[in-house]
């Protein structure tokens, strides 16, 4: 159990790098069991990953984590008080919601079962626009009580409407007289959409928000070659035309000899990593190399903007650990950094140079996504009707 001692603010703890385990679901998986989470939970803590994001909307991804947290390798080297456990509550499935005090306590005890865990550093109230304010405070009152408790560590919301996000962020601080420790919003601050940034940030900030997590760097798969990935069905709720213009920006990357994930990832992170600092945290950052820890004070010691990134394989892993390393050693004292611990080859300066080329090609593909820069899908889409009321 966490100590009774006062809890530092999140932004002291919270990792930059969070790894998304929505990817553990058949929304981006027809079989997330036949994955191999496990050792893909093995090799994130090798590489310096030390906060993992889920909920029970992800099918069986608490299940998943949790059993990859029992694995023997990882209790046995990384001890439960080195890594943060982050899930949520309210949203049970794609259209059945329940903020009440009673199921935010189910659903909590059922969270600590599935992930092997005596306590949870944060939880989410998950996709907040689904619901009412009035059952948004219900649910975080419930998890404050909770958290004084011992249960929980903390408080935040989850959801995708950028202006909505600020409301409840700014009703609960009214409300309460206390804000939230954080508010993660997703695909609001890719390479298509950057309203968190200028319609989001300031405003969350204001509301005493602590950390604001920046997650879906490429938009639940939007920005990809291959377009979003299909598990079970297509679940994503982009329309034909903004895939069509995707397409566009996709087949623009590719006269260039690169591919739209590639540039889509790195414009994310490297920008997030800076513009989202004031809203950003002092934990330490992922090394991206086996068994070698860092500090933020190794690359500048100022607050770093919190990004969740979510993947597959061990390759799609390493392959975002590579473009999220060479972003850290491009910063103050990163090649100092990267030198002494014998990464600053020749190779990774060429690594480096090509990344350099990679964000000047970001600049093209803004322009020729046009009227879709900084669209946002409706959420909840028009005519939605929350089952569990019925």
């Amino acid at each position: 159990m966490p100590s009774a001692l006062p809890l530092p603010p999140l932004s002291d703890v919270l990792p930059p790098l969070i790894f998304g385990t929505g990817t553990f679901n058949t929304q981006y998986n027809k079989d997330p069991y036949a994955l191999d989470t496990v050792g893909l939970v093995r090799e994130a803590f090798l590489l310096g990953i030390r906060a993992f994001d889920t909920s029970p909307y992800y099918g069986p991804s608490e299940e998943l984590l949790g059993a990859a947290l029992e694995d023997p390798f990882v209790r046995d080297h990384f001890p439960r008080d080195q890594y943060l456990v982050i899930t949520k509550v309210g949203r049970i499935a794609e259209a059945e919601f329940d903020y009440s005090a009673e199921w935010v306590r189910h659903s909590v005890q059922r969270s600590l079962s599935r992930l092997k865990t005596s306590y949870l550093d944060v939880v989410y109230c998950h996709d907040v626009e689904f619901v009412s304010p009035d059952e948004v405070l219900v649910a975080v009152k419930e998890l404050r009580r909770l958290r004084d408790k011992g249960v929980i560590r903390y408080i935040g919301v989850s959801g995708y409407p950028v202006d909505l996000l600020c409301q409840i962020a700014e009703c609960v601080l009214q409300e309460t007289d206390e804000p939230l420790d954080a508010v993660m919003s997703y695909a609001n601050f890719t390479l298509q959409n950057t309203t968190l940034l200028s319609g989001g940030v300031q405003r969350l900030k204001a509301a005493g928000v602590d950390v604001v997590p920046n997650a879906s760097p490429l938009g639940m798969g939007l920005l990809r070659r291959d377009g979003p990935p299909v598990g079970v069905k297509d679940f994503h709720p982009a329309g034909k035309d903004l895939r069509l213009a995707i397409k566009r920006a996709s087949d623009f990357c590719d006269s260039h000899g690169e591919t739209l994930e590639v540039v889509a990832i790195r414009y994310t992170l490297e920008r997030w990593l800076k513009e989202g600092s004031i809203v950003g945290s002092f934990g330490d950052p992922a090394s991206g190399v086996p068994w070698t820890p860092e500090s933020i004070h190794q690359v500048g010691g100022t607050k770093l903007g919190v990004s969740v990134m979510g993947v597959s394989t061990i390759a799609e892993l390493a392959r975002t650990m590579l473009v999220w390393r060479s972003i850290l050693d491009g910063l103050e004292n990163g090649q100092e950094v990267a030198t002494a611990a014998g990464r600053w080859r020749k190779d990774h300066e060429w690594s480096l140079n090509r990344q350099r080329a990679v964000l000047l090609l970001a600049e093209g593909i803004r322009e020729t996504l046009g009227e879709w820069v900084d669209y946002a899908w409706p959420s909840p889409p028009p005519g939605f009707v929350n089952l569990r009321k019925t």
